[in-house]
């Protein structure tokens, strides 16, 4: 389905996911993961590790290809700098809004302390639909749910106040599973078995305001040498719901 998805605007040839979240949380690894599954074994091409601030510092763009013929998928992954609690670090509030409008161009470069200026040529005219992110993806660790500070909470509901705002679809994806509980670690298939997950999505959904059933449980691969089945089944159903919310927004979008 992924493979053959078109996105519903004859305009844009490619869906873009812009993927949001704390230092750590499995951005970089989920596009690692997304790409290991299509290539048919594991690979790494974005830097992901557990360092205490953002490998990431450029906004990256990171088109898919299909193992076989190498041919591009429809969807893009736009991979941003962690987000951190204290202002004047991490992403700011205001390079997100100009990733959202389409003005941020791939391998930026982030200052944290002095926002994206787009120059005025381009920010005069609004991007085009194709240069906009059609779909949001809150990345969050399940085993620091309960940790999150109140300046991470406020600085994400601020984010989704503008995401709201433009009408842009939002996910969340809840990754690192296997660690939050030792059933889902023994067989991933309990996941949804897991009264632990299950009030672990309850708890994201109630701090960052989205229904649970736009909280999606994943498993990235970290440390695994072979691609797994019950793995890339829910990495492959959170891509599918991306592409289907991107659509929403694109048929939105369209009637406009």
């Amino acid at each position: 389905m992924i493979r053959n998805h078109t996105p519903l605007m004859t305009s844009v040839s490619r869906v873009k996911i812009l993927m949001i979240g704390p230092v750590g949380a499995g951005k970089s690894s989920f596009f690692n993961s997304i790409n290991s599954i299509f290539m048919g074994r594991i690979t790494s091409k974005a830097m992901s590790g557990s360092a205490g601030t953002s490998l990431t510092t450029q906004f990256r763009t990171y088109p898919v290809k299909d193992g076989r013929e190498k041919k591009p998928l429809p969807f893009v992954l736009c991979d941003t700098m962690g987000l951190e609690e204290q202002s004047g670090a991490g992403l700011d509030i205001e390079d997100i809004n100009s990733i959202l409008q389409g003005h941020v161009p791939d391998r930026y470069k982030f200052n944290p302390t002095t926002p994206f200026q787009p120059d005025e040529q381009k920010a005069s005219r609004p991007a085009s639909l194709q240069e906009k992110i059609h779909c949001v993806v809150y990345v969050i660790d399940a085993t620091k749910i309960s940790l999150m500070s109140d300046k991470l909470q406020e600085k994400l509901a601020s984010i989704r106040r503008k995401v709201n705002s433009l009408g842009i679809a939002q996910i969340v994806l809840m990754t690192k599973v296997d660690e939050a509980c030792p059933l889902v670690e023994k067989d991933l298939q309990s996941l949804y078995l897991s009264s632990y997950i299950k009030s672990k999505v309850q708890e994201v959904s109630s701090r960052l305001g989205v229904p649970v059933s736009c909280v999606l449980p994943v498993k990235n691969y970290s440390q695994e040498l072979e691609l797994e089945l019950n793995c890339d089944v829910l990495l492959l159903t959170a891509l599918q719901q991306m592409l289907n919310f991107a659509d929403d927004y694109l048929d939105d979008a369209g009637h406009e």
